[in-house]
């Protein structure tokens, strides 16, 4: 079976989901705003905060080109640079955030961007690192990430299976021993039916790792379904309010969903339990419940017993209704009142 380790938190399949809450630019700009948020995500029950860190320009180029301006979506007519200063998280903002979470008892970690992020991160003892959905074809990123040793979960993102496969290998070339894959859909937001939540399962076939969903929808039904696929992570965009106006507000949980989708989420893993067709402890005392033969008229010792004076009903005290023709025809053997249930020492 396939794991992980996280900070101390083992990661798969025979555990409950670990729920990461992606700060990303819901900062808005205030480093007390991220602070509140890691506050946040710990009260709402999630079992990491997530950060991004990059500067506009170790992600992009400072240019107003046709090619640097995004058309279309949510973030349509603005340039990659001027997007990304406005989101990104300043460096200096890493440390207090790092320990804040250490004294809250949340685990935090980065998406890097380039090799001095990941410098950046290591000088704080990051545990783990995320390959973002975008980076994923970054060969030489996921390489130096991996010489850190530390577990690495890759985004596949818009990433083809041959794209995937060759992320894995960079992580294993670099290093990385704990590895795990989020299948996800890089539209922000992202309608369920686009999701093909089949393809988590395929991803644990395919590459023998632990899987989840880096999920983009706009509530938790995608993300609690995905349970039941096979994710043992669930990545979701965290803000403390959907109408704040920054770039990724619109599009991310507030608290009290959030803690929906950790309450939930556990309890899709816990209903998945195991095969097991046996009794359960809540069905003890319901067994009055199932049928069961009754005799419905009086019956005298020695009577040869009729086909009309035994019926399948509720309570389920007598013989099960299989034994019926076993009954009818057979020999009483002592005097039988109505109504009383069907016993296997009635007859002959």
């Amino acid at each position: 079976m396939s794991r992980i380790e996280i900070a101390g938190r083992a990661i798969g399949t025979d555990g409950p989901p670990y729920v990461i809450a992606e700060l990303s630019a819901n900062h808005n700009g205030s480093l007390d705003t991220a602070l509140r948020i890691l506050d946040a995500a710990h009260a709402a029950g999630a079992d990491a905060v997530k950060l991004q860190t990059y500067r506009p320009d170790t992600i992009t180029l400072d240019s107003d080109g046709d090619e640097f301006r995004i058309k279309g979506g949510l973030w349509d007519g603005r340039t990659l640079y001027d997007l990304y200063a406005e989101a990104h998280l300043p460096w200096d903002w890493h440390r207090p955030l790092f320990q804040r979470a250490a004294e809250l008892g949340i685990t935090i970690f980065s998406s890097p961007f380039d090799t001095t992020a990941i410098d950046l991160l290591e000088d704080l003892n990051a545990p783990a690192y995320k390959i973002a959905s975008f980076e994923a074809v970054d060969l030489p990123l996921i390489r130096y990430a991996a010489g850190t040793g530390k577990p690495l979960i890759i985004s596949t993102g818009i990433a083809d299976a041959e794209e995937i496969a060759e992320a894995v290998e960079a992580a294993r070339e670099g290093g990385c021993r704990e590895i795990a894959l989020l299948h996800c859909v890089s539209g922000y937001p992202a309608p369920a039916q686009d999701y093909n939540l089949r393809t988590i399962a395929d991803l644990e076939a395919r590459f023998g790792l632990v899987v989840g969903l880096s999920d983009h929808t706009l509530d938790n039904a995608t993300a609690i379904a995905s349970v039941a696929l096979g994710a043992a992570i669930i990545e979701k965009h965290f803000t403390l309010d959907r109408s704040g106006g920054g770039p990724d507000d619109s599009f991310s949980l507030e608290p009290a969903e959030l803690a929906a989708l950790c309450r939930d989420a556990r309890t899709a893993w816990s209903a998945l339990g195991r095969v097991d067709y046996g009794r359960k402890p809540s069905e003890k005392g319901n067994e009055q419940f199932r049928r069961s033969l009754y005799f419905v008229r009086d019956v005298k010792a020695g009577e040869i017993i009729p086909a009309e004076a035994v019926r399948s009903v509720r309570p389920g005290y007598g013989l099960a209704p299989k034994h019926l023709d076993s009954v009818v025809g057979k020999r009483a053997t002592r005097d039988i009142t109505a109504n009383t249930p069907v016993l296997g020492n009635d007859f002959e």
